[in-house]
């Protein structure tokens, strides 16, 4: 019976032999001679893998891997592989970046590369770019929640504050992740609005005029005449009135508009702001400034050197202007030879009623927005590391760069060392070469990790983001970019009538009078609709409702 059992054991241990030998066989037939199915990359998870939705899973895997990176911005200058954080973040994640640049339009070398049918793994590209939407509906790029399903479900608890619900198709997707997006929730936990749209004044001559009223159009027009009779030059230097950042098609209006408060919309419906009695009047406060000579045409001219060389010179008075556009200029006034020569924020023009003005603030949309595409080797790798960039540890590594080198924990809190401090003030250029942190890696940047870590700000630029943050309307997030985009009939019927406003706003400023001001205005109107304006309204009407309903879920 014992010898009955022996040889009954050994027939079933030769029989598991066997089976495995065979088994051996057919993954290498299969590995020689893969299947279709086994040709697409996004294939389940190996079985060595085990997912855990509460812990990264780029940990799993950190041999070494390349990715392409194409950052839709022209003048991005950076590489990977040579400054201190990206060697840390590649010896930390196994994964190396070479980053793309166009040659020029963004959107336009998508296209190329669609056309051929080869995309980079990753791409970064304005969120208002028309190659976003030419992207997802033509199926170049991986549904994000699709991957992070399948390769790392900690994207989930990362991917931002309503961020996925925000960018979800109609087919339940999710294509891209943005970078520098507000919540209108996270604005109102945290007191940091990202607005940064301010009126602008030269601090010294300011209060040298007596801190004049530029809130309504008589106290503007004063400053203005008192400007010419009495400041024309002033400290040596000839004094340009007045400058609007954009010109025609974001410093006169929308941002002009922005600060008269006049809504995006009443009861429900979209406001068209372009025909606001308050806007209407400044435009002809405008007019009468120009008539009287009090401003030039300068504004509507100058070049971007012509423009910089007078920012850095403090040549202007008064400003419509980005208050970050002058956070590197600002401290460079304050330490020369006229100490209180810098710019401050202040009221500009308000509403009849006097209205505080009703600042864009950040919102979901964000700045740029980052996809992976389907021509990638690498889909889980790719996921990973945006999942890893998202995170908190990423933020930190990517921002701060590595511990006991570029900053310390100090009370609990990162802090960047003095001498990286002194180098954002003095030679940004270097730390961003030599040590990649800051804003050096901002495709996956957030505002709500990264703002708690920057080195406080100098006073000269301080006043103007907390001027900027306390004007800010927290929930107009919701109407930016809400323009039609791209080549569909909607798109190119506000592309006419947005061109022809730009050349028609230099005609009112500059009209002889009043009487001339109202024609040129009215037949303005009469083109706009020809062109499709009533049709661009509805447009927006169906993407505010649509918006609203993303917000409400």
């Amino acid at each position: 019976m014992k010898t009955s059992f022996i040889k009954h054991s050994m027939a079933i241990y030769w029989i598991i032999i066997l089976m495995l030998v065979l088994v051996a066989c057919s993954r290498s037939e299969q590995s020689e001679n893969p299947s279709p199915s086994q040709t697409t990359h996004l294939i389940l998870q190996p079985v060595e893998y085990k997912l855990n939705p509460d812990e990264p899973a780029w940990k799993l895997d950190t041999t070494p891997v390349d990715l392409t990176w194409f950052v839709g911005a022209n003048w991005y200058g950076h590489t990977w592989g040579e400054s201190l954080t990206s060697k840390y973040v590649t010896e930390k994640t196994g994964v190396s970046v070479k980053f793309e640049v166009p040659s020029g339009e963004a959107s336009e070398q998508i296209t190329l590369m669609m056309t051929s049918g080869k995309l980079p793994d990753l791409m970064t590209i304005g969120s208002w770019e028309s190659a976003i939407n030419k992207l997802w509906e033509g199926d170049q790029v991986y549904a994000l929640n699709e991957l992070a399903e399948q390769y790392d479900p900690y994207f989930f608890k990362v991917a931002g504050d309503g961020t996925l619900k925000w960018y979800r198709q109609e087919n339940g997707n999710t294509y891209g992740i943005p970078n520098d997006s507000y919540s209108p929730k996270q604005m109102q936990a945290t007191g940091l609005t990202a607005a940064n749209q301010t009126f602008l004044v030269r601090k010294d001559l300011y209060e040298a005029m007596g801190r004049p009223d530029l809130s309504t159009p008589e106290g503007f027009l004063n400053a203005l005449q008192l400007l010419k009779d009495q400041y024309s030059v002033y400290k040596g230097q000839l004094i340009s009135p007045f400058f609007a950042q954009g010109n025609v098609s974001y410093g006169m209006t929308d941002y002009l508009q922005n600060l008269l408060a006049i809504p995006h919309e009443k009861d429900g419906k979209f406001n068209d702001r372009m025909t606001d009695p308050d806007y209407i009047n400044w435009l002809k406060t405008f007019r009468t400034a120009y008539e009287r000579g009090l401003i030039n045409v300068d504004f509507m001219v100058d070049s971007n050197a012509q423009v910089e060389e007078k920012t850095s010179n403090a040549r202007y008075f008064m400003m419509i202007r980005e208050w970050n556009g002058m956070a590197a200029i600002n401290p460079i006034l304050a330490a020369g030879a006229y100490p209180n020569s810098y710019y401050i924020a202040v009221d500009g023009p308000q509403s009849t009623q006097g209205d505080s003005a009703g600042l864009f603030p950040g919102n979901m949309d964000g700045w740029m927005v980052t996809m992976i595409s389907k021509s990638t080797k690498y889909p889980e790798r790719a996921i990973r590391f945006l999942t890893y960039l998202a995170s908190e540890e990423g933020q930190r590594d990517v921002f701060l760069g590595k511990e006991g080198e570029t900053w310390t924990m100090e009370n609990g809190k990162p802090q960047l060392k003095a001498e990286m401090v002194q180098l954002l003030d003095k030679d940004r250029e270097r730390l961003e070469k030599e040590y990649g942190i800051m804003d050096t890696y901002w495709m996956l940047r957030n505002p709500a990790f990264v703002n708690q870590w920057r080195p406080e700000k100098a006073p000269s630029v301080k006043q103007m983001e907390e001027f900027a943050n306390k004007q800010a309307d927290m929930d107009s997030g919701i109407y930016k970019g809400i323009d039609p985009v791209g080549d569909s009939d909607i798109a190119l019927a506000w592309s006419r009538i947005s061109q022809n406003w730009e050349e028609v706003l230099p005609e009112l400023i500059t009209a002889k009078d009043e009487a001339a001001f109202d024609k040129i205005f009215e037949n303005f109107l009469a083109r706009r609709v020809n062109y499709g304006f009533n049709q661009v309204m509805e447009y927006r009407q169906a993407e505010l409702d649509a918006r609203k309903a993303k917000m409400a879920e």
